[in-house]
């Protein structure tokens, strides 16, 4: 039987975010009563809010938007790999072993549990070079359970510029409590936002069973 799993976070007000980015907010607009049949709302919030896909245009000042972006990475085969609770950056050395191929899309799990309630300072970022390495496989996307491919602190950005150089694409923010490591049949697509550098998505797992 297929099993669904839903790696995205739920958007919420008390959705963390980047240090100085925009809070998420909701706001009703039309309420429901006697002179409106219907409910209707009205959102604030990151094109980084939750889980999202980052844009070219978010890492590469002649990138294209959200709206232009290439649906195939987003949507097909892919492989979820844990890798060991330790400092640094996630490098090949904590991948490989896992493989027994390069997947076309990658997802990779660093926290034990993932922390919705708070913003997880130093999380551990993504080797350039694992990149280098998994686009030369034919890797399509590389996804992570932390906020970002780089840390924190990084003014280089140089995992956005190794997927920038193989035309990779990149989902941050997963929520893969509870998945366990394996293939799957992702789905994950950005909304279709003219001028957006990123935008949230609703990310799901199925199970490839037959």
């Amino acid at each position: 039987m297929t099993k669904i799993y839903d790696i995205s976070q739920t958007l919420r007000p008390a959705l963390p975010v980047w240090p100085g980015d925009t809070p998420f907010g909701i706001e009703t607009t039309w309420q429901m009563d006697e002179n409106s049949p219907v409910l209707v709302s009205k959102l604030t919030l990151s094109t980084h809010s939750g889980t999202h896909a980052d844009a070219p245009s978010h890492y590469d000042p002649h990138g294209i938007d959200s709206a232009h972006v290439d649906l195939t990475p987003y949507l097909g085969s892919c492989q979820v790999i844990t890798v060991p609770d330790a400092s640094g950056p996630v490098r090949a050395s904590d991948i490989y072993p896992h493989l027994q191929g390069i997947p076309e899309r990658l997802l990779i799990r660093t926290f034990e549990r993932f922390p919705h309630e708070s913003w997880p300072n130093g999380f551990r970022a993504v080797d350039a070079a694992l990149i280098d390495e998994l686009a030369k496989g034919g890797c399509l996307l590389i996804g992570t359970d932390t906020p970002s491919l780089d840390p924190e602190s990084s003014k280089t950005l140089d995992a956005h510029h190794a997927v920038k150089k193989a035309r990779m694409a990149i989902l941050e923010g997963l929520v893969l409590d509870g998945v366990p490591d394996g293939t799957y049949e992702l789905i994950a697509l950005p909304l279709k936002i003219a001028g957006a550098d990123a935008s949230p998505v609703r990310a799901i797992l199925r199970s490839m069973d037959a």
